[in-house]
């Protein structure tokens, strides 16, 4: 056989970074993956550089899509057949689905993005057949073209199936941008298998508030909780428990939990009547003739009254596409037994339920079906607490009708980031407290006033740096919540955060607070103005003039303006870029790093030069001079790039975290460091940019660059200038 005989095997490589299904990196699984740092790197997006999407949705022709779902939801009955002829309830959970997979603790997931329509949400065992409703839609979102991302049409699409079954919509807003390649490196979950035991994810499922952190959902591949009860075991008080942490995990109370619930199964029905094992593979596993639709069928068309999804099988009320009163009605109206499904379920099903209440079959009229309720509805009649908002809604039908509209549009609207970002007709006229308001700020003072004012204050450069960072550092661009704009750094509960240290902070802010007074500039406006005089004092005594970019215009918002309750999750329990770490963690610090840098919005260069800035600064938490590679304390000089990656230096442990910077000839010790320091003298990339900025003709480079990504920080939440 010659050399350039393939003998049988395939004559292309797999893949420039695998081996197989095997990642060319796991064969170091300990390395830093800066993965998330690129997550939605520009060349993935088809669009192109120039394409704006904010701008282009205005040109939408807002009355004619609406007409147009509102149509699709009875048409189109050809490869697709409905429940009842009606999409409605597809679609809402296809928008729900969406949704619900936004979480407090980091603000990831939800339906901002269109993820959706990628791995691994795309193929979660939650969202069998919400594939099926992505290509409902394709012909509209065909049409629209780049007038309407996937991300506003699928949240759209639930909201006007609701509308189509009689809910007047709340409000609606547009602006959500398609990411373009899956959001892989956002952690779901540990487990190595689908719907694995949910006591993986507890230290005792029987606490459910000892789920791990940041997730909401209680299994894997699950939005929110087992629909047949903890670990598939029917207990509503048990589940009651589980849902009321989730939910308050996904950001709502007791009362909006409830009527989501209500809202939610008031319309469709689960799909369980076959065998849910015989089911084909999932969108992502499937293979070309399937069109990217997953979960097919063999025994059946898996249509209407023979789909197989949750594997629970009924529909909740009496006229499921009609939203009314009718959950309450059946489930409070009538004594319910559990019993198995089709598919081997477990469902509650009613006891002597006349048959004229029955819902009709999904595809035969002529016959009637048991309704069904699941463990979690159970739950809103066991649990003391649903049952008394239960009851509320049942006596006052139009309270409930509005909780939930105002339920779906937060459900809906959460990630979308403050009012200032919202775009269309049917924005909401007032403020609501969970889109964190800020009044408009005044613009109408002089600038350099201001900056003289700060300088004579007599405040250290590290002081304003670091104030001004505390402010910013909060923003997150998964959520868009936090930032400075507003400057609740003065307001409970961040006032009082360890990382903010707060007897520093209480100084620099009183200080703060009568420039403002003197001057009409927002106290959030000097605190950010006070960053950047800082900034440019330590690039003058480098050698460098500079000007950091600044806006105008940050409001100022009060006690009442904030919901100190869902602020806590913003707390940074790790600063790497002020090097600090609150307590130990199973998480290298490292890794908290990238984390914390990927929520900012930072690119990985970005978070090089601004931690290596920093600490040239003197920004560091408590005064710690780990990282401080410099005799020149104070000037923004590149020498932490430099002392970095002198090889005359070498590197010893010396503690918890802890590590000695010696001469290697005389073994004198010259500084200390935190990891995060030595990580981008050791990790192959980040030492790449390090290099970089070490070099003798970057120096200036160096103050350019860090006052660019200082901007970005700075500037990430104002949304009321951008476009």
């Amino acid at each position: 056989m010659s050399n350039n005989d393939t003998g049988g095997k395939c004559p292309v490589m797999h893949g420039a970074t695998s081996t197989g299904n095997r990642s060319v990196m796991s064969w170091w699984p300990e390395g830093l993956n800066l993965d998330i740092l690129h997550q939605h790197d520009r060349k993935t997006n088809p669009l192109g550089d120039d394409f704006n999407y904010r701008e282009e949705v205005k040109n939408l022709d807002f009355g004619a899509i609406k007409k147009d779902l509102h149509a699709l939801m009875t048409d189109s009955q050809d490869w697709w057949p409905a429940d009842w002829g009606h999409y409605g309830g597809l679609m809402i959970r296809m928008a729900w689905h969406s949704a619900g997979t936004y979480r407090l603790a980091d603000g990831r997931g939800g339906g901002g993005t269109g993820n959706q329509r990628f791995a691994p949400i795309s193929s979660w065992p939650d969202n069998v057949s919400v594939d099926k409703a992505r290509r409902l839609l394709w012909p509209i979102k065909k049409k629209y073209g780049n007038k309407i991302s996937w991300a506003d049409l699928i949240i759209l699409a639930g909201t006007v199936a609701y509308e189509s079954m009689g809910l007047p919509s709340y409000g609606f807003s547009f602006g959500r941008e398609d990411i373009w390649h899956p959001e892989k490196d956002i952690y779901w979950g540990s487990e190595k298998e689908w719907l694995a035991p949910s006591d993986e994810r507890y230290e005792d499922v029987d606490k459910p508030e000892t789920m791990e952190n940041p997730l909401a959902a209680v299994q894997m591949g699950l939005i929110y909780v087992n629909p047949e009860g903890v670990n598939g075991k029917p207990d509503p008080l048990k589940t009651g428990e589980q849902i009321r942490v989730t939910f308050a995990r996904m950001a709502m109370d007791d009362e909006e939990t409830a009527a989501l619930t209500a809202g939610g199964h008031t319309v469709g029905k689960c799909h369980g009547n076959g065998d849910a094992d015989a089911l084909g593979a999932v969108p992502e596993a499937a293979d070309v003739e399937d069109q990217g639709m997953g979960w097919s069928n063999p025994n059946s068309d898996g249509k209407a009254s023979s789909a197989v999804s949750s594997g629970i099988e009924g529909a909740w009320t009496s006229h499921p596409t009609q939203f009314d009163m009718g959950y309450f009605d059946l489930l409070f109206g009538y004594e319910w037994e559990l019993k198995k499904s089709p598919a081997g379920a477990w469902q509650w099903e009613p006891i002597n339920m006349e048959e004229e209440v029955k819902p009709v079959d999904a595809s035969d009229p002529s016959i009637r079906r048991n309704p069904i309720m699941t463990d979690a509805d159970m739950a809103m009649k066991m649990d003391p607490k649903y049952r008394a908002i239960c009851e509320k809604f049942m006596a006052d039908p139009e309270y409930f009708r509005n909780a939930f509209a105002r339920g779906w549009f937060k459900l809906t609207h959460r990630d979308l980031g403050p009012k200032a970002r919202y775009i269309g007709p049917e924005v909401p006229a007032g403020d609501l407290i969970w889109q964190d308001p800020i009044p408009v700020g005044n613009t109408d003072y002089c600038e350099e006033v201001v900056k003289v004012k700060i300088t004579e204050s007599g405040l250290s450069v590290g002081e304003m740096v670091s104030t001004a960072w505390d402010s910013a550092r909060t923003y997150r661009g998964s959520d868009m919540r936090g930032g400075a704009n507003g400057a609740r750094i003065r307001l409970a509960p961040q006032k009082d955060w360890e990382g903010n240290e707060p007897a520093r902070l209480a100084k620099v802010l009183g200080v703060y607070e009568q420039i403002s007074a003197d001057t009409g500039a927002s106290v959030a406006d000097v605190i950010v103005l006070a960053g950047s005089v800082g900034i440019e004092q330590a690039a003058k005594a480098a050698g460098y003039n500079v000007r950091v970019p600044f806006l105008k215009g940050r409001g100022e918002a009060t006690d009442e303006m904030t919901d100190a309750e869902s602020f806590e999750p913003l707390e940074p329990l790790a600063d790497a870029f002020r090097n600090w770490l609150k307590q130990d963690y199973a998480v290298k610090p490292e890794e908290l790093l990238l984390d914390r840098a990927q929520l900012m919005g930072l690119t990985a260069p970005e978070m090089t030069v601004l931690v290596g800035g920093m600490r040239m600064l003197g920004t560091n938490h408590g005064g710690s001079k780990h990282g401080m590679f410099t005799n020149r304390e104070g000037q923004l000089t590149n020498d932490f790039f430099v002392n970095l990656t002198d090889m005359n230096n070498t590197w010893k442990p010396a503690g918890n975290n802890l590590y000695e910077i010696r001469d290697r000839k005389s073994d004198q010790m010259k500084w200390t460091a935190s990891r995060v320091d030595l990580v981008f003298g050791s990790n192959s990339i980040l030492r790449a940019y390090a290099e970089v900025y070490a070099q003798d003709d970057n120096q200036e480079k160096f103050v350019k660059d860090f006052v660019a990504a200082w901007a970005k920080v700075m500037n990430a939440d104002r949304f009321d200038v951008q476009k």
